[in-house]
């Protein structure tokens, strides 16, 4: 197959910004090539023009997410960056909340919100939060919302999780499933996902005790950036915690927030 020209990647590239506001700078085109090559190959297509003329027309058999969902999945494992968590656990033990909601806004295939319930039900049962508490996961992709929900995992995804947080809350497959992982009932009943476009208006969904934006700004540029990430700290309570990637640095928005650590603040009042 032709290499992706960058004629083609600029129609790719501004597909997706007018579409949902991805934003894919020059340097993007070798994972865009990587990504979409071996899919148009499986689909017998000629080249990648052929490829975005399907995309880009109605009745394209749900081609256009397909193409969203690979150029969206990053690699996610539980307790990604657990200052983060520890962090969150911290806070929460010094309030001691009747009731905690949390919103995971980037949810991929569901490794933080999962990771959060197994926090949360831990806290629970030790009494330090209340039993009011839930979590929504939301993601553009609708491939890795069907995964969260049935909440299967490889073992080495749990690579942080500790045995007994495992034995609590997880089943081991055995058989044709040994080396796979299940979150267990109890805890899936708590945890809800939807699809969400973050590039358009939100309807009511908060107000939130904590939000998770993590890994997902490097998609937008500057300007998405900040509206994506206000609108998402609209739904936040004031005083609530907010967290993005440690290494996605400043917090490009207009919403007032106070440093807590390296990709964690509290919205201000």
């Amino acid at each position: 197959m032709q290499a992706l020209r960058d004629d083609t990647f600029r129609r790719i590239t501004d597909l997706m910004h007018g579409a949902i506001g991805l934003s894919f700078n020059e340097s993007k085109k070798p994972l865009v090539s990587s990504r979409l090559g071996p899919r148009i190959q499986r689909l017998g297509l000629p080249d990648y023009d052929a490829y975005v003329d399907l995309i880009s027309r109605p009745g394209d058999g749900g081609e256009f997410q397909m193409a969203v969902d690979l150029l969206t999945t990053n690699e996610t494992y539980f307790f990604r960056e657990p200052a983060h968590f520890d962090l969150l656990e911290r806070e929460l033990a010094a309030t001691k909340p009747a009731s905690v909601a949390v919103w995971s806004a980037a949810s991929s295939f569901g490794d933080e919100a999962y990771s959060t319930a197994m926090l949360l039900a831990d806290m629970h049962a030790q009494g330090r939060i209340g039993t009011d508490w839930s979590i929504l996961g939301t993601d553009i992709s609708d491939r890795v919302l069907h995964a969260a929900i049935e909440a299967i995992y490889p073992e080495e995804r749990l690579r942080n999780v500790t045995p007994q947080r495992i034995r609590r809350h997880c089943l081991r497959g055995e058989g044709s499933a040994q080396g796979m992982v299940q979150v267990g009932a109890e805890l899936r009943r708590r945890v809800r996902f939807g699809q969400l476009n973050l590039c358009r208006p939100i309807e009511k969904l908060g107000p939130f005790d904590v939000v998770f934006l993590r890994n997902v700004l490097i998609y937008f540029d500057a300007a998405t950036k900040v509206e994506v990430v206000d609108r998402v700290l609209g739904e936040l309570r004031p005083g609530g915690l907010f967290f993005i990637g440690i290494a996605e640095g400043r917090v490009p928005c207009r919403t007032p927030l106070q440093t807590l650590a390296p990709g964690a603040f509290r919205k201000v009042a």
